[in-house]
């Protein structure tokens, strides 16, 4: 009995000494290729005012990380952005707005995250042929 729960206290003390310096991260913008970068949410952080930050869209940040209810994120979670470059002053970044191409996109489904057209995002991009975008694929928005 006594060798029993002394296996599990050494058990929980080592998972709890592994897990001790997740606690301590406190990175919230790693820049990643493309433009896009990771965001640690912080206790008073919305999608919104992310995307208004970072010069990205609400229901684009929504479904680039998987969240159902744009109305909750929770500070800790980690947020793949992509849209402006990272800065740290509030609203939009200045300059053209930019999307980062996710692996499944359309042109036509990131023209209408963003309320334009396909042949508008097109035009901008110097896309020829609107069914070869890629994964990656950085494109101005406006």
């Amino acid at each position: 009995m006594v060798k029993s729960l002394t296996r599990r206290f050494v058990f929980a003390l080592v998972v709890v000494v592994m897990l001790l310096p997740l606690a301590g991260m406190t990175v919230s913008a790693a820049p990643a290729p493309g433009g896009c970068f990771y965001y640690t949410v912080h206790w008073g952080d919305s999608l919104s005012i992310i995307a208004a930050r970072y010069g990205d869209n609400v229901w684009a940040l929504a479904s680039r990380n998987g969240i159902a209810n744009p109305n909750y994120v929770r500070a800790g979670q980690v947020l793949y952005v992509c849209g402006g470059h990272p800065g740290p002053g509030p609203g939009p970044m200045p300059g053209p707005l930019t999307h980062c191409v996710h692996w499944g996109e359309t042109l036509w489904s990131i023209a209408n995250m963003y309320g334009t057209s396909p042949w508008a995002l097109a035009s901008l991009n110097g896309i020829y042929n609107m069914n070869r975008i890629y994964a990656g694929q950085v494109l101005r928005i406006r």
